[in-house]
């Protein structure tokens, strides 16, 4: 992308990374060949076939699913948690150990920054994994028993996968329930890493399974009769879907679905710190977060200003190889997805909003899509109200915090929001008043594992992260 300042490439090595041919399934503490076919998991940035990944099919699942039901009862479920936590501990420190290797391989097979799967994404698996192992021993004390339910079936998207799997895995782990995790179809390497990882902490064989495929292996896991608890991140359509199959069964469900948050601006907003927001609200991971900052809110007696300096800010950002440590935006995950990306764009701009992007260069191979701001946006349009899924970010006005309160509460969604303001009263009240799971005041895309993450809405129920992530994983639990 464009920049007034010359910078020399910075390219991580590909050499710390070992990605085999072909990949199997990790059933019972093993990899094992699958009943079913195998299907290819490419580099977004070079659409090179990085390996053959097994595709499980219902005899799999079922074969995984047993595994984890004896590992259950005969050795994780009997455990004291003082020794589960070992385990979790154990691991939590081989992702340090092995955090550049991770991050490597997450940049290759997913297409995101170098710079954000090494500095945020690798180094929340492990906090993730040390919390819940502090937990493990202190189940009493968390408000919800200590009775584990047995067999979690757990299916993670392809936006933050190692991060997704940690979010799921450590809590079920910690609670006492074993697990069985499909990883999504185009981003299944790091889960696969994991798997090794698991060997490697000497963690009892079946506790953990990983099944690789597409949506006919996570509508198997979902409807497999032994398993207890259903945790799945990913779009609301297919949220909708889980929700029917598992309906009138005794499965605990858990769904964290899409999102359209908005992005609130005031006019007595530090404007530096709020664009740097924006930016990180929407730009991060190529904006394939479901909690993006997709709708800016901004106050009109400062919308100007926001927009001139947020398109300057916009401008400084290299897009480009994910290996290299200069990049800010790498490459969109699929041509599935960047073709619904182009799709909503271009409908953006047929009906009437103002699109503007910076001059940038667009490598030939891969799939990129370049920072994109519409301007002169109101809620009817398609991309106010539709989760678009990429590096877009739909800007409109408002005159009273009543009003931006009105037009942040009008969508479907209630995942997240920000708040940007000097006023902590403003902010209690508006925080209040938003319809959404997660705010942020004068910060954006925050996280930590202490903290609950979930939404309201079409954004799905339960909660993951904190001490309200064990109650879906736990017999006295509400989710």
């Amino acid at each position: 992308m464009s920049n007034p300042f010359e910078y020399a490439p910075a390219p991580e090595s590909r050499s710390i990374v070992d990605i085999k041919a072909s990949y199997g399934l990790f059933i019972d503490g093993e990899f094992v060949d699958g009943n079913g076919t195998s299907f290819k998991t490419i580099s977004p940035s070079t659409e090179e076939v990085l390996a053959e990944v097994a595709e499980a099919d219902a005899g799999d699942v079922d074969r995984a699913v047993k595994a984890a039901r004896r590992a259950y009862t005969r050795v994780w479920s009997k455990m004291p948690g003082s020794e589960r936590a070992k385990y979790l501990y154990r691991i939590a420190r081989i992702i340090q150990e092995r955090g550049r290797e991770l991050a490597v391989l997450e940049s290759i097979d997913n297409g995101k920054p170098i710079k954000e799967t090494r500095d945020v994404d690798v180094p929340t698996v492990a906090a993730h994994f040390f919390y819940y192992a502090g937990w493990a021993d202190k189940l009493d004390y968390s408000g919800y028993g200590s009775t584990p339910l047995g067999v979690a079936g757990q299916v993670i998207p392809w936006n933050f996968p190692l991060l997704m799997l940690a979010w799921k895995i450590a809590p079920a782990l910690a609670c006492g329930n074993t697990v069985v995790l499909k990883p999504a179809e185009t981003t299944p390497l790091t889960a696969l890493l994991f798997a090794e990882i698991c060997q490697q902490a000497d963690l009892p064989a079946g506790v953990v399974n990983i099944v690789t495929g597409a949506g006919a292996t996570g509508q198997a896991i979902v409807e497999h009769p032994d398993v207890d608890k259903v945790a799945f991140t990913g779009s609301t359509g297919v949220g909708k879907a889980i929700a029917r199959a598992v309906a009138g069964t005794d499965k605990k469900v858990t769904l964290e679905l899409g999102g359209k948050a908005a992005n609130i601006v005031f006019d007595d907003a530090p404007i530096d710190q709020a664009v740097e927001g924006i930016v990180n609200g929407i730009f991060f991971n190529q904006g394939h977060v479901c909690c993006a900052g997709s709708r800016l809110l901004v106050q009109e007696s400062v919308a100007d200003e926001v927009l001139e300096r947020l398109k300057r800010r916009v401008s400084t950002l290299r897009l480009g190889d994910p290996l290299d440590k200069n990049t800010d935006i790498g490459a969109i995950n699929s041509a599935e997805q960047l073709a619904r990306i182009k799709e909503l764009s271009d409908i953006g701009e047929s009906e009437g909003a103002g699109r503007w992007s910076p001059a940038c260069e667009i490598p030939s191979q891969g799939f990129w899509f370049p920072p994109t701001i519409f301007t002169g946006v109101s809620q009817a349009h398609r991309i106010a109200r539709e989760e678009i899924f990429g590096p877009v970010l739909s800007v409109l006005t408002f005159r009273t915090p009543a009003e931006a309160v009105e037009k942040a509460n009008n969508t479907p969604y209630g995942l997240s929001a920000g708040i940007w303001t000097d006023k902590g009263s403003r902010i209690l009240k508006m925080a209040n008043s938003l319809r959404a799971g997660v705010v942020w005041a004068n910060t954006f895309n925050k996280f930590d594992p202490t903290s609950p993450f979930g939404g309201y809405k079409e954004s799905g129920y339960g909660r993951e992260g904190g001490r309200h992530g064990l109650a879906a994983y736990l017999k006295g639990g509400d989710a």
